[in-house]
């Protein structure tokens, strides 16, 4: 088997997308980018500006910027450019399913 019979459409990301986008993200664990720290993102600094139309998470060890999230014209928009990777537990591992 080659890569091109392995290879979907993107909109077949939709069912896995889902799942992962419905946990509690300040449980999640990750790493920064820019140090290499690892901690749960709910223990990071979260700023949130005045009349400003989104927010910024950075890293507590190097202040370097985990994740910005911005909402605007009915949509949202979320970069994770200063996250190395981003783990949370699967819930049906959790409960002995998986």
């Amino acid at each position: 088997m080659d890569d091109t019979q392995l290879r979907l459409d993107g909109n077949a990301a939709a069912g896995i997308m889902r799942e992962v986008f419905t946990h509690e993200m300040s449980t999640a664990r990750g790493a920064c980018a820019s140090c290499g720290q690892i901690a749960t993102m709910g223990g990071q600094p979260f700023y949130m500006y005045p009349r400003a139309p989104g927010a910024v998470l950075r890293c507590g060890a190097c202040d370097g910027v985990l994740m910005v999230l911005v909402r605007g014209g009915g949509r949202y928009r979320m970069g994770l450019q200063g996250l190395r990777w981003l783990e949370f537990p699967d819930p049906a591992a959790e409960r002995g399913e998986a």
